[in-house]
């Protein structure tokens, strides 16, 4: 009898914690629609529910950002830039290598006035956003590597910025409205590539389901 009910409340916890991370995906899924659309009050509804349940929750494979990082961004996108500094800190302290986060802990700090650290940090997430496109090109351009950022947009714009940080004439206008477009552009690209990956080989399959 003690086997048996111990067996019982282990499959109820294994399904309630299924559940609960079923949960969780659906949130930050819905709150990545939402911050890709412009929506950054729902998004960030929905990544602080994520987050309560599950502040350790990571999306993504090639490219993984931490449910803190989400829901700083969504503090970003809705103007709430000292919030947004706090929790981007927060999410590098736990992955210092987010550079995503990065890039908006930069940019929220330039908003609030803190353009000296701000650059510093805009600077650091777009060099290490490139180094990742680079790397996963590289090391994997004969898999899923090759779907990433085929034409090289996210990485000539970064170049294009990287310069412009280097050089006398910094246009700060120009500068975040860059950076919060690599800002998306990244987010969306991961997206992109697995499609095109799924498309590319099902493309294959049935090309060779068609041979004699």
């Amino acid at each position: 009898m003690k086997i048996r009910t111990s067996s019982i409340l282990f499959s109820s916890l294994m399904f309630l914690s299924a559940c609960a991370g079923f949960r969780v995906g659906t949130d930050v899924q819905s709150g990545r629609r939402a911050l890709l659309t412009g929506n950054g009050e729902t998004a960030l509804a929905y990544f602080q529910s994520a987050a309560q349940q599950d502040p350790n929750y990571y999306y993504g494979s090639a490219l993984k950002h931490g449910i803190l990082s989400y829901v700083g961004r969504s503090e970003y996108a809705v103007g709430r830039y000292p919030q947004a500094r706090q929790t981007l800190e927060k999410a590098l302290n736990a992955n210092k290598d987010d550079n995503t986060a990065r890039l908006y802990l930069g940019l929220a700090l330039a908003r609030s006035g803190e353009r000296q650290r701000g650059l510093s940090e805009i600077e650091s997430g777009m060099k290490g956003i490139h180094e990742f496109l680079e790397y996963i090109t590289q090391a994997h351009r004969f898999s899923f590597g090759q779907f990433w950022d085929p034409a090289r947009q996210i990485r000539s714009a970064i170049q294009t910025d990287l310069a412009m940080i280097s050089g006398r004439d910094l246009n700060w206008e120009k500068l975040i409205a860059d950076g919060e477009w690599i800002g998306k552009e990244i987010e969306e690209e991961g997206d992109r590539a697995r499609n095109d990956e799924v498309r590319t080989r099902n493309r294959e399959s049935d090309s060779k389901d068609s041979q004699p």
